[in-house]
């Protein structure tokens, strides 16, 4: 079964004078436009200028953060915690009370549908605690709450606007604990230790955690981050029990023993495992002295030791308690010592590489010990770490290898183009024309953004990249009709104000279908960027390149456009001069040359012919001669 839909002759002679007048309003509109910026200096001139002044313009969009560089948009997600880090030291009551009251306060919100609480140990960590090393939070003085949400449907705030929201709520019962605390959110891409993070060097361990602690201070003071914090250990004293060995070799005690048993009475010692009715796994049985004994140390102090000859000593007679300080944390990175400074940016410019140059312009007025003056290293830590230096790393390290492998490809890609089109035109004049409107893109790119109020990420990079392929394509379909419409004998001018004609509505019927597809991902948080690239990059390039590409075309000279068509095989060139003119060489002959006797008998028999062509016409009667004029008109 077949269905043929034949619309009406009627039609048909209507749609054809439709476009024939489209055709011919398209056609005396470029040609004015075109001839003017062409034939008039001033026009020509002026249109080049503008086009410079507005691209420099959007370029300095980024300059003046009127539109801000990401690496890539925090994405609307189900959930998010909080990590608490009250003084070390601090007891695990007081944590797991200080976590209680900021999920009291976390509850009240609206989109907040449960609440996990985890005192003194890690929660069940993901990839961004993997990166982050929270499994490793093991201590009384850490905790850690997951938040989850509604679905994305049931609220109308996104995940990033309700971490913000929290950040104000739980702040002050932070600073009332004395405890610094981070809002965690699940990154979008690759998850570093934290946004902005200043890795410290320096020859000995004073002058790192002092560069490291005066760093802190000017990360709250530029005002651009919060959630500040570094990886160096509180000072806090530490109980340890020294053992007098001599006293316990008398006694007949080990050390083990003593390890042992201070051990079992302040952890807990597992006696055995009983299973209960209908429990799938049994339970253990902990031996476990009282919190109020064990929290004492005049308690502590009379706890028996057994001893190889059969008695109870008390550990006071083995050893004593002192008070001593707390071991550093000692962090490596490429086998050198290193401490962390970390921040978490806020505001319009959460990008973290604004936070950095807020930092770095505090630090024009800072002083290291040595009296010199410091910068953070942005492509590498320090040549000389002898003296004290920072690198920054954390998400900016992500964001520059990432725009700097993009941007390397796409250098590849224009070259790869550009010989191409050379491969296939023969010329190296046009296909630069042809890649002009690239740089053009930015002027839809750069204020799309602006416009919709959205940051330059990857994903716009991206758009940008593949926006440059359908660019080319439209000025190679300009300028190949260009060289077709002058292969059949028209005249230059006039092929290049009839390509535009005729393509202007190709070109427009694909830059909308690709306006159309990039709308769908318009709302999207993560390839928002590459929809606003395609959709105001593809609509300013497009018109710009119906203009651009007809000057170029009539700047590159009539010449240029032949020797297209030649390389094409439309118009015939040098090689074909010949056949062209009906000019036919003869042949030598090298064989007659070569044989003697072959030549002197080609001779007799020619100059034989020539005596017999003679006598012939010698034997013919001139009737010409013998004919009046009057005769010859008769005949």
């Amino acid at each position: 079964f077949i269905m043929k839909f034949v619309p009406p002759l009627g039609v048909l002679h209507k749609m054809h004078e439709k476009e024939e007048k489209e055709s011919k309003v398209l056609y005396a509109f470029f040609h004015s436009t075109i001839s003017k910026l062409f034939h008039i200096k001033a026009y020509g001139w002026g249109f080049l200028i503008a086009l410079f002044i507005a691209f420099f313009m959007s370029m300095s969009m980024f300059y003046t953060t009127t539109v801000p560089v990401k690496m890539l948009p925090l994405d609307n997600k189900s959930e998010f915690g909080v990590v608490l880090d009250l003084p070390d030291g601090t007891a695990l009551a007081d944590t797991a009370s200080t976590l209680h009251k900021m999920a009291q306060v976390l509850r009240n919100m609206p989109e907040v549908v449960s609440i996990q609480s985890y005192a003194g140990t890690a929660k069940p960590f993901d990839f961004n605690g993997l990166v982050r090393h929270y499994y490793l939070r093991q201590n009384s003085s850490e905790g850690e709450l997951q938040i989850q949400l509604a679905e994305k449907a049931d609220r109308d705030r996104s995940s990033h606007e309700i971490a913000l929201d929290a950040r104000q709520l739980i702040k002050q019962i932070a600073a009332d604990a004395g405890a610094d605390y981070a809002v965690v959110e699940m990154p979008p891409g690759p998850p570093v230790l934290r946004p902005v993070v200043a890795e410290v060097y320096g020859p000995d361990k004073a002058t790192r955690r002092k560069l490291a602690n005066d760093l802190t201070e000017l990360f709250k003071e530029s005002g651009t981050m919060t959630d500040i914090d570094n990886l160096m250990r509180d000072e806090y004293p530490v109980i340890t029990f020294q053992v007098d060995t001599e006293k316990a070799s008398r006694f007949g005690v080990s050390v083990r023993t003593i390890k042992e048993t201070l051990s079992m009475s302040m952890s807990g010692f597992n006696v055995t495992t009983i299973r209960l009715k209908n429990a799938l796994e049994p339970s253990n049985v902990v031996l476990q002295i009282p919190l109020s004994k064990r929290s004492q140390l005049s308690y502590l102090t009379q706890l028996p030791v057994p001893s190889q000859y059969g008695g109870m000593i008390p550990i006071s007679e083995l050893g004593s308690f002192i008070y001593k300080k707390q071991d550093d944390l000692i962090f490596h990175k490429d086998l050198a010592d290193v401490e962390y400074v970390l921040g978490e940016p806020i505001g319009r410019l959460s990008a973290p590489i604004y936070a950095m140059f807020g930092v770095d312009d505090l630090l024009l007025k800072y002083q290291t010990i040595d009296g010199e003056q410091l910068q953070g290293e942005y492509l590498g830590p320090p040549e000389d770490q002898t003296v004290p230096g920072f690198e920054w790393a954390g998400e900016w390290t992500v964001t520059f290898e990432t725009f700097r492998d993009m941007g390397t490809a796409f250098g590849v890609a224009l070259v790869v183009i550009y010989m191409l089109v050379v491969w296939q035109f023969g010329n190296f004049i046009i296909p630069a024309v042809i890649m002009a409107p690239i740089p053009l893109t930015l002027l839809g790119v750069v204020p799309g953004h602006w416009l919709l109020g959205a940051e330059f990420t990857a994903t716009s990079m991206i758009g940008w990249i593949a926006l440059a392929g359908i660019i080319v394509r439209n000025s190679i379909l300009l300028v190949d009709f260009t060289v077709q419409e002058y292969a059949k004998g028209m005249p230059f001018f006039d092929a290049v104000i009839n390509s535009c004609a005729s393509r202007t509505r190709p070109i427009l019927i694909t830059a909308f279908a690709l306006v159309g597809g990039a709308s769908v991902i318009l709302t999207d948080p993560i390839f928002q960027g590459m929809a606003i690239s395609l959709l105001f990059g593809v609509l300013i390039s497009t018109v710009l390149t119906l203009i651009v590409i007809p000057l170029g075309t009539l700047s590159a000279g009539e010449a240029s456009c032949r020797n297209i068509a030649v390389n094409m095989g439309l118009l015939p060139g040098d090689a074909d001069a010949d056949a062209k003119y009906n000019i036919m060489k003869p042949e030598k002959s090298s064989k007659s040359a070569k044989d003697p006797k072959k030549w002197i008998k080609a001779l007799g028999k020619k100059k034989q012919a020539e005596s017999a062509e003679k006598e012939t016409s010698d034997d013919k009667i001139d009737t010409n001669g013998l004919l009046k004029k009057e005769d010859k008109n008769d005949v």
